[in-house]
């Protein structure tokens, strides 16, 4: 199995440091508002990572935490009147009911900052006894300089770190590039006793003191998104190597960003779509199935076309496993045969891609989990079994063909955390939805882009004869800073 590290930025052969067993930790949200699919993009690439790591065999301990004191927890008790612990444990609970709702289940593990004060307060105290942290006037800080790795994992030089990087200017920090592993407690604020006077833990130390506490000083894969390689992990790697004297994540991976016309999708850009809000207009499968839809390390552009094109595509996939169940349902005692002698109208080397479904399927989950590839097989299954079934048999060898790729795809789907429903349930279900459409996706982007180039050339008649003409279709258009979407009215 090959695995892009980005620490290495090359793919390279997994192997895990214990025989039979990997450690896994994933950084997880900070708990102040409601998930949005940037977030699931994370959830759903991870899960599938560990469905295909327990698939080969291997006992996947996955820790992914809750970042449940920030300063943008306290802001938002500050706005709402609310205790920090009530808004930490809303967006918890809130967070794992969209989880649940996406059909993911919980990781192994999901740790909250403020449950391992005292694995932070020791974390601080091994590397101040080392000589990497000091305090400053009231904070305690981590000396970058001191660690001669720091830049590794981004690729960064310490003097592009200066330039590039928007550093807090702190008159208390021995240099600007230093970064916060304890805070002083202001006025009003939650605080835990320390040896540095009461504060609270800051964001990068709390990873790496839950990370070494359940999976030890040297694990075998971190991942998060592709916005966390730097400051983020780089401080991470740099803290816990600097404390432990030993490598920390053999394996970095990142997933690339969820986009709304290529930008970043993000709440501090006002440019997101929550989870619930996602969840209202389309099923739980075809939100998965859009997020694994390319490889995890491009970004991903959402839009409700793109996300109609995966219902659609998805639907291509039921679709061909109710007709082969409706076709078995004639057939209840049968039982698929070891030798096949039987002319099918499909060539041999067609009759070879169905029989080397589950390798090639294999083969791209291994080949850096392009689950890209991956559901393209399934598709190329899908498409040389809709011509079989065109010339519909009763013959023991046309039957085993069509229940033991069944089954394959069924089984293959299961990693992928797809084509688990009943076929016949689902694509009634799907084929209802389509029908209260009234237009294309495809169509609908037409008529968009007509709409801009109209407003362009200020054919302002025009433009608000698209616009009505899309409302009258119950699709309605909202214009934002970073282009026009559309929506299914109600």
């Amino acid at each position: 199995m090959q695995l892009y590290n980005t620490l290495s930025r090359r793919k390279e052969a997994f192997k895990p440091l214990t025989p039979g067993k990997v450690g896994f930790y994933a950084c997880g949200v900070t708990v102040y508002d409601d998930a949005h699919l940037g977030h699931a993009r994370s959830c759903v690439v991870f899960e599938v990572l560990v469905r295909h790591l327990r698939r080969r065999g291997l006992n996947v301990t996955w820790v992914r935490n809750f970042t449940d004191i920030d300063d943008k927890i306290i802001r938002r008790a500050q706005e709402t009147g609310a205790s920090w612990q009530e808004v930490a444990g809303r967006y918890i609970a809130s967070f794992q009911e969209d989880m649940a709702a996406l059909g993911l289940p919980p990781a192994t593990i999901e740790p909250k900052a403020t449950e391992h004060i005292p694995q932070i307060l020791d974390l601080i105290r091994r590397l101040e006894e080392r000589g990497f942290a000091y305090q400053g006037a009231e904070d305690v800080y981590f000396r970058v300089r001191r660690f001669p790795g720091y830049g590794k994992l981004s690729g960064q030089s310490l003097d592009d770190m200066l330039v590039g990087a928007r550093i807090e200017v702190d008159p208390h920090k021995e240099d600007p590039l230093d970064f916060v592993l304890w805070k002083a407690s202001k006025p009003g604020e939650p605080a835990w006793p320390s040896p540095w006077g009461p504060g609270r833990p800051g964001w990068h130390i709390e990873c790496s003191a839950m990370s070494l506490h359940y999976l030890g000083e040297s694990f075998d894969l971190h991942g998060g998104g592709q916005d966390l390689v730097f400051p983020h992990h780089e401080n991470e790697l740099a803290q816990s190597e600097a404390a432990t004297g030993r490598p920390f994540a053999q394996f970095w991976l990142h997933h690339g960003l969820l986009t709304i016309n290529q930008e970043k999708m993000s709440k501090s850009l006002g440019n997101f779509f929550t989870v619930k809000e996602v969840l209202a207009r389309f099923p739980a499968e075809v939100v998965r199935f859009f997020l694994i839809n390319s490889h995890y390390r491009s970004p991903l552009d959402f839009s409700d076309a793109a996300l109609a094109e995966a219902e659609a595509a998805l639907l291509r996939l039921y679709t061909t496993l109710a007709r082969i169940q409706e076709t078995l349902r004639d057939y209840p005692d049968f039982q698929p045969q070891t030798s096949i002698d039987f002319e099918a109208n499909l060539t041999l080397e067609e009759c070879a891609r169905l029989g080397s479904l589950g390798a090639r399927f294999e083969a791209a989950m291994d080949d850096d989990l392009n689950t890209a590839q991956a559901l393209g097989f399934l598709f190329d299954a899908v498409r040389l079994l809709n011509r079989l079934m065109e010339e519909p048999s009763e013959h023991p060898g046309y039957l085993t063909i069509l229940r033991e790729t069944y089954d394959s795809l069924v089984r293959l789907g299961e990693v992928l955390n797809l084509l688990q429903a009943d076929p016949e349930e689902m694509v009634r279900t799907l084929r209802q939805k389509a029908a209260d459409l009234k237009i294309t996706p495809e169509e609908i982007e037409r008529l968009i882009a007509e709409r801009v180039q109209a407003r362009k050339n200020k054919d302002w008649a025009r433009a608000d004869a698209v616009r009505q003409q899309l409302a009258d279709l119950d699709i309605l258009l909202e214009d934002t800073p970073q282009g026009t979407t559309w929506r299914v009215k109600g």
